[in-house]
């Protein structure tokens, strides 16, 4: 952090000026709460063809699990192995097991009661969180998620990545935003808990455009947002369109400029999971600053301090 001084007094949550996720699982949890990460092995209606196929343009062979678990072992070896990697830096935390790779939602109930028990069953979990997608939540399949939601601490994730339609075409999406509405309309029926992904940086979209979605989101019925800085990853459909010259690569103090940008339009109660994102180095085309996470976060720190900025200092309801 710098040594910028403020003139007015800001809101914070902790030592942050955003509300951030590790301030909410320990006011929540009161104790250090992290994600393991777990591959279930389930594909994604827009890559078998039940509705599209070829995946998001952006999205990774692992179905955007690239530090899940492996696939080979079975969940709880999984569970057992990512935990204790994080664990070296956090030995006394719980645990929300974390479905992330692929739709996790696309399968029969049964299937899915199967997969997301026995990961609550594991000591020292105290919650779950399941990606999904918009058009993966069949009536059954809600009413399964609102039983969870009655016993343990849940969210579903989906992904809504840009609020405007033509870009969603252009990354091969295969829903619009109206579909992501309804889905967030069915689930808060039950009083479960949303976070929205969306992606700073796709292709072909400005500034504005980048903060009419977040504007959008903003004024959502959802409880969490995921900001991802776009990684361009070997072997994925997107290098075919950043050859092609649809796509530029944001620049570190663009990005941090637009992530406090991002955060002064969003409502003050909203947790904030993530900031930036990961992407393997051995897999990474570019940006390649977005290796050094931490510098880009402390970046985003020192933004807002200089601003004398928070999250939601300019969120106006309705």
């Amino acid at each position: 952090m710098s040594n910028l001084q403020y003139t007015s007094p800001p809101q914070l949550w902790g030592d942050k000026r955003f509300h951030t996720w590790n301030y909410e699982m320990r006011e929540h949890m009161n104790t250090k709460v992290f994600k393991v990460m777990l591959d279930a092995g389930f594909t994604c209606p827009n890559r078998d063809g039940s509705i599209a196929k070829g995946g998001c343009t952006f999205c990774s062979a692992r179905g955007s699990g690239d530090f899940a678990g492996s696939r080979r072992d079975d969940l709880v070896t999984q569970f057992n192995n990512v935990r204790d990697r994080q664990h070296l830096k956090w030995p006394n935390a719980k645990y929300i097991g974390y479905f992330q790779a692929y739709t996790n939602t696309y399968a029969p109930v049964e299937e899915l009661r199967e997969y997301f028990e026995v990961i609550l069953q594991q000591p020292g979990v105290v919650g779950l969180s399941i990606a999904t997608r918009p058009d993966c939540l069949p009536d059954d399949v809600v009413e399964y998620l609102a039983e969870l939601n009655k016993r343990t601490y849940l969210w579903v994730e989906m992904g809504l990545q840009t609020i405007h339609d033509s870009t969603s075409e252009l990354i091969n999406r295969a829903h619009d935003t109206q579909c992501y509405v309804e889905a967030v309309e069915k689930l808060r029926r039950h009083n479960i808990r949303i976070c929205t992904h969306i992606i700073h940086g796709l292709p072909q979209e400005t500034h504005e455009m980048m903060l009419e979605t977040v504007s959008a989101v903003a004024r959502m019925d959802v409880q969490g947002i995921k900001i991802h800085l776009l990684h361009l990853m070997r072997k994925t459909p997107m290098v075919k369109q950043y050859e092609a010259g649809l796509l530029r690569f944001m620049e570190q103090d663009e990005y941090v400029k637009l992530i406090a940008d991002s955060l002064e339009i969003l409502p003050p109660e909203m947790i904030v999971h993530r900031l930036t994102g990961d992407a393997p180095r051995d897999l990474l085309v570019g940006p390649m600053w977005s290796l050094k996470k931490w510098e880009v976060l402390n970046a985003i720190d020192d933004e807002l301090v200089a601003r004398d900025t928070w999250q939601g200092k300019y969120w106006r309801k309705g």
